[in-house]
């Protein structure tokens, strides 16, 4: 009886991480990996950072605190749905990933997918002189 019970707890503890997100921090080689298979990068920065150090290609923006660390994670999370399908993983970013690593832990809360965060941000991608454009923004 006991065997059984302990096998069902096991079980169970193995299983429930797959119920949560998962926040796993990538670096910059794992981040193009992953954008290859079209996983959406999401720019977690303000306008104002984009336009001083330009975006990675193909990227989300959607700024996710204002300049007084100010949000509304509910009206964020919609226009996010909005740009992808937030069922599926989904890598963040921001200057340092400070920031977007917040974001990632919020969304954990959230959702039941692997979200990727951008462990040293874009200044990493800068330093590694990898490819920016121009931020468009509607």
């Amino acid at each position: 009886m006991n065997i059984r019970f302990n096998i069902k707890i096991i079980f169970c503890l193995l299983t429930a991480k797959f119920v949560f997100a998962e926040v796993i921090d990538v670096n910059n080689e794992e981040m193009i990996k992953l954008s290859n298979v079209n996983i959406p990068i999401v720019d977690v920065r303000r306008s104002s950072e984009w336009d001083q150090t330009g975006v990675i290609p193909n990227s989300i923006l959607l700024t996710f605190f204002d300049e007084e660390g100010n949000y509304n994670f509910d009206e964020w999370y919609e226009k996010l749905q909005l740009e992808i399908n937030v069922t599926g993983p989904i890598i963040l970013i921001c200057r340092s990933g400070y920031r977007s690593k917040i974001v990632a832990n919020m969304m954990d809360k959230e959702l039941n997918t692997t979200i990727y965060n951008a462990q040293s941000g874009m200044n990493s991608w800068i330093s590694e002189k990898l490819i920016t454009v121009e931020p468009q923004t509607n």
